[in-house]
C-alpha cells in the first residue's frame, strides 16, 4: 500500500468528509456573495423606479419612500461586515466617524434637531461605505451586467421623458410626487418643461443619461460584448435625451465621457477602428433622427435654453468659472466666518430645510462643497472635502494603470464618477444614489 505523503494528501482531498467540510466552510461566504449581489442589484433598480413609486403607484408612502434604499445599505453594510467580506480602510474609518461627531455637534451645537441631524449623517454612515462594499463584491463582469441592463432601461426611459416633453404639466405622466398635480417638470424654454422620467426631480433624467453615456461609448468600443441593436438603439436614446432634458449638465457629462475615450483610444491606437465605426454609426443615427419634427422642436427648446442661460449667467467659461469652479474655491474661502462645528448635519437639505424651516429652501447653500463647510464646519467639512478629492485621484490613478495595459472600462467610467465624487450633490438622494452606484462600479471594474 502507498503510505507517501502525496497519496495520503489526495486520498484525504478527495473523501467525502473532506468535501463536506470545504463546502460547510466556503458555502456561506458563497451564498453571501450572491445576497450582497441580489442587495446591490435591488439598490440599482430602486434608485431608477422609487421615484415612479412615489409619483404613480405608491403617492400615499412618498415620504417614507424616500429613505428606502437607506435601509437597504444598512443591511448591506452589516452583511459585508458579518461575512468579512467589506474590507476596512480609511475612508470607512474617518467618514462614518465625521458622521458620528456631527450628530452630536448638529444637536448641542448647532440646530439642535435631531432627526435633522441623523438625517443628514446617514449619508456618511450608510451610503459612503456603500461605494467600497460594491467594489469589493461585483467584478468587472458584474459591472458590464449592469451597464447592459442600463442600456435596455434607456429604451422606455426615453418614451417617458418624451411623453412628459410633450404632455402638460397636468397630464397623469407627469404627476409629481405624491400624486401633485402641479407637475413634476422643472421650468425649460418655449413653454417646454424639462422632464424627470421615473425620477422625483429633474436631475434624475441628466444623471441617468450621464451614467449610460459611458457605457454606451464602452460597447461601441467593444461592439462584441453587446447586441448590435440594443446599441443603436440606446445611442439614438442618447441623442434625442440632450435635448428633450433640455439639460446643459447632461451635454456636458457626455462631452467628458467622449473625451475620455478619445484619450484612452490614443493610449491603445488598436482601438481607433472601433472609434472611427462608432462615430460613422452615430453621425448615421444623429441624420435619421434630427430630420424629424419630434427632435426639431426639442432641439429648438434646447437651443433656446442655451442662449438664455448663456445670456443671464455670461457664457459657457464664466458658467464652469463661476458657477463650478467659484462655487469650490468659495466655500473654501468663506469657510473662516463659519462656526467652527457648522450649522449641523442635514440642515442644508431640502428634509432637513422642511423640518427646520417649514418649507424647501437653501437653508446653507446651494453648492455642494458650500453645503459640507456649512453643515459640519470648516474642519470638518473640509476633511469631508479633501477626502473626497483624495478617492478622485486614487479612482483616476487606478484607473489610468488600466488604461495602460489596454483596459478602456474604468478609464471610461471614472469620466462620470469622478464629477460625482468630487462634487455631486449628496444631499440630494437621486444623486447621492448614482454616485454611490457609479462609484462603486468604477472600483469593481478594476477587477478582472
Amino acid at each position: 500500500m502507498n503510505s507517501s505523503p502525496d497519496f495520503k494528501l489526495r486520498n484525504t482531498i478527495s473523501s467525502p468528509v473532506y468535501t463536506k467540510q470545504v463546502k460547510a466552510k466556503v458555502n456561506p461566504l458563497i451564498q453571501a456573495q450572491l445576497q450582497l449581489k441580489k442587495g446591490i442589484w435591488l439598490y440599482f433598480l430602486l434608485l431608477i423606479f422609487e421615484g415612479a413609486l412615489r409619483k404613480w403607484f405608491l403617492t400615499g408612502l412618498s415620504t417614507p419612500l424616500l429613505l428606502i434604499r437607506d435601509p437597504l445599505a444598512l443591511w448591506l453594510i452589516f452583511k459585508g461586515i458579518e461575512n468579512g467580506i467589506l474590507k476596512v480602510n480609511a475612508y470607512l474609518v474617518i467618514i462614518p466617524l465625521i458622521g458620528i461627531i456631527g450628530i452630536y455637534t448638529a444637536f448641542f451645537l448647532g440646530h439642535g434637531n435631531i432627526f435633522v441631524a441623523i438625517y443628514g449623517a446617514r449619508v456618511l454612515l450608510l451610503q459612503i461605505p456603500l461605494i467600497f462594499l460594491i467594489g469589493q463584491v461585483f467584478n468587472r463582469d458584474d459591472v458590464l451586467k449592469v451597464g447592459k441592463a442600463t442600456l435596455w432601461i434607456a429604451l422606455p426611459m426615453t418614451l417617458i421623458i418624451a411623453l412628459q416633453f410633450y404632455s402638460p404639466q397636468s397630464a397623469w405622466i407627469n404627476q409629481g410626487v405624491g400624486g401633485d398635480v402641479k407637475g413634476a417638470g422643472f421650468d425649460g424654454a418655449l413653454n417646454f418643461f424639462r422632464p424627470p422620467g421615473t425620477f422625483s426631480f429633474t436631475n434624475g433624467t441628466t444623471l441617468f443619461y450621464g451614467f449610460a453615456a459611458p457605457f454606451i461609448v464602452y460597447f461601441w468600443i467593444e461592439p462584441s460584448t453587446i447586441r448590435r441593436l440594443l446599441l443603436i438603439g440606446a445611442t439614438a436614446c442618447l441623442l434625442v435625451s440632450i435635448p428633450l432634458s433640455i439639460s446643459r449638465s447632461l451635454l456636458v457629462h457626455v462631452g467628458i465621457t467622449i473625451a475620455f475615450a478619445i484619450i484612452g483610444i490614443s493610449f491603445k491606437p488598436k482601438y481607433l477602428k472601433q472609434l472611427v465605426v462608432a462615430f460613422f454609426a452615430v453621425f448615421v443615427v444623429f441624420v435619421l433622427v434630427s430630420d424629424t419634427q419630434f427632435f426639431k422642436t426639442a432641439t429648438h427648446a434646447f437651443e433656446v435654453r442655451l442662449e438664455t442661460a448663456n445670456e443671464q449667467e455670461g457664457g459657457m467659461q464664466k458658467i464652469l468659472g463661476g458657477r463650478f469652479l467659484g462655487g469650490m474655491i468659495g466655500a473654501v474661502t468663506e469657510s473662516s466666518s463659519l462656526p467652527f462645528f457648522g450649522y449641523g448635519l442635514g440642515m442644508g437639505t431640502n428634509v432637513g430645510s422642511m423640518l427646520l424651516n417649514g418649507n424647501v429652501t437653501y437653508l446653507i447653500s446651494e453648492g455642494e462643497w458650500g453645503r459640507v463647510i456649512g453643515e459640519l464646519g470648516p474642519l470638518l467639512g473640509l476633511l469631508i472635502i479633501l477626502l473626497r478629492l483624495n478617492l478622485c485621484i486614487q479612482l483616476i490613478t487606478k484607473c489610468i494603470k488600466k488604461l495602460f495595459v489596454g483596459d478602456l472600462l474604468p478609464w471610461i467610467l471614472v469620466s462620470f464618477s469622478v464629477l460625482l465624487t468630487a462634487q455631486g450633490g449628496w444631499a440630494q438622494p437621486t444623486s447621492l444614489g448614482f454616485c454611490v452606484i457609479v462609484a462603486g462600479l468604477t472600483l469593481a471594474s478594476l477587477k478582472r
